[in-house]
C-alpha cells in the first residue's frame, strides 16, 4: 500500500479534534543561531504547528510546544501523525548543535534533547499519545545512537520520570554545588535503556521521552541566594517530601540574585497552583524569606488547541 498517497487522502478529512502536544526539552537556551537552527527543522513540515516556546537563559534550557493531529486506519489504531517527522527533524538539528560537553546551567539535565513528552488533547487519548512516544523513541534511538528512556504511559509498566531520573543521577549537581557542567556520568549506562545503545554519546547523552496527561510547569521565584533554603521548602513541598499530592518540585539557583522553586503538578485539576503558591509562601515566611508571585511556564492545554486552530486557519487562507 503507498501509505504516503493514503495519508493524503486521508488529509482532506482530518479530525482536527484528536490533536496530540508535543513538549521538546533542549539543553540550549543562549546559542540563537541553535535555536533558530531547530526552529527552522520544526518547521519545514506545515502540519505541524509550534504553538509556544520558553527560554530560560539561566537555565540554559529551552522548551518548544508543538501541535497536530493523529490518522487512523479503518480499525481505529493511529497510524500517522505530522509530529513524529517533525519532532525527528528537531532532534536530528539539537544533536547537530548541542554539544552537552560544552554545557552548563542551573537546571539539571542528562540530554542534548533532555525530554520529549507527549499529551493528549481535545477528542485524543493517551493511547494515541503513547503511541507517537514510542515511534519517536524508536526513531531518535536507531537514527542517532542515542540512549532512549521511557516513562508514564509509554513504558511498558508505566514507570515515572522523576524515578527514572533519579537512577540515573539527574538531580545531582556535579559544579559549584548548584549547577550541572559537561558529561560526569559512565559511558557504558549501568541499565539498558527502551531505544538505543547502552554507550553514551557524551555529546548527545541521553533522551527521556514518555506520554501522560496534561502536566503543569509553575516556578515561584524566591527573593534569596540561599540555595539550601530553596531546596528545604521545594523539598517540603512536594509529594516525596510529604508534602502536597502529585507535586513534583526543584529547588534551584535562577540568575545572580535569586533562587526559584520549579513545579510539576502531575494532577492540576486536584492540586492546583494556589495551593503551591499559598505553600510556598508560608515555608519561606518561616526560613525568613519573601516570594514572588510564580509564573506559568506553557500555555493551558484550552490556549493550546485555540492558538493552533487560529494558526492552522490563518495558514490555510
Amino acid at each position: 500500500m503507498d501509505f504516503n498517497s493514503t495519508c493524503k487522502e486521508q488529509k482532506k478529512s482530518v479530525d482536527q479534534s484528536i490533536l496530540l502536544c508535543c513538549k521538546f526539552f533542549i539543553s540550549e537556551a543562549r546559542n540563537i543561531a541553535t535555536l533558530d537552527a531547530i526552529e527552522r527543522a520544526a518547521r519545514l513540515n506545515p502540519e505541524s504547528v509550534i504553538v509556544n516556546k520558553f527560554h530560560d537563559r539561566a537555565y540554559n534550557r529551552a522548551r518548544y510546544t508543538l501541535v497536530s493531529y493523529v490518522l487512523h486506519d479503518c480499525t481505529g489504531n493511529a497510524i500517522y501523525s505530522p509530529l513524529q517527522q517533525t519532532v525527528v527533524a528537531m532532534a536530528e538539528a539539537a544533536f547537530n548543535a548541542i554539544n552537552l560537553e560544552l554545557h552548563d546551567g542551573a537546571h539539571p539535565r542528562l540530554g542534548a534533547v533532555d525530554d520529549i513528552v507527549f499529551h493528549p488533547l481535545a477528542r485524543a487519548s493517551l493511547d494515541e499519545a503513547a503511541w507517537l512516544a514510542k515511534a519517536v523513541a524508536a526513531d531518535i534511538g536507531n537514527r542517532f545512537n542515542v540512549p532512549v528512556f521511557l516513562y508514564a504511559a509509554a513504558h511498558p509498566s508505566g514507570k515515572e520520570l522523576d524515578m527514572i531520573r533519579r537512577e540515573l543521577g539527574y538531580y545531582r549537581p556535579n559544579f559549584m554545588g548548584n549547577q550541572w557542567a559537561g558529561w560526569n556520568m559512565p559511558d557504558v549506562l549501568p541499565q539498558n535503556p527502551d531505544e538505543g545503545p547502552r554507550v553514551v554519546s557524551r555529546a548527545k547523552g541521553i533522551s527521556m521521552i514518555g506520554a501522560r496527561p496534561w502536566v503543569t510547569l509553575y516556578n515561584i521565584p524566591i527573593l534569596s541566594t540561599d540555595v539550601s533554603a530553596a531546596r528545604r521548602i521545594a523539598r517540603k513541598v512536594s509529594a516525596r517530601g510529604g508534602g502536597l499530592p502529585t507535586v513534583q518540585t526543584l529547588g534551584l539557583v535562577h540568575g545572580e540574585d535569586s533562587t526559584e522553586i520549579a513545579c510539576m503538578l502531575l494532577e492540576p485539576n486536584q492540586i492546583g497552583v494556589d495551593k503551591v503558591q499559598h505553600r510556598v509562601e508560608m515555608l519561606a515566611a518561616k526560613e525568613g524569606l519573601d516570594v514572588e508571585e510564580g509564573y506559568f511556564t506553557d500555555f493551558s492545554p484550552e490556549m493550546i488547541v485555540e492558538e493552533y486552530m487560529n494558526l492552522i486557519s490563518a495558514r490555510r487562507s
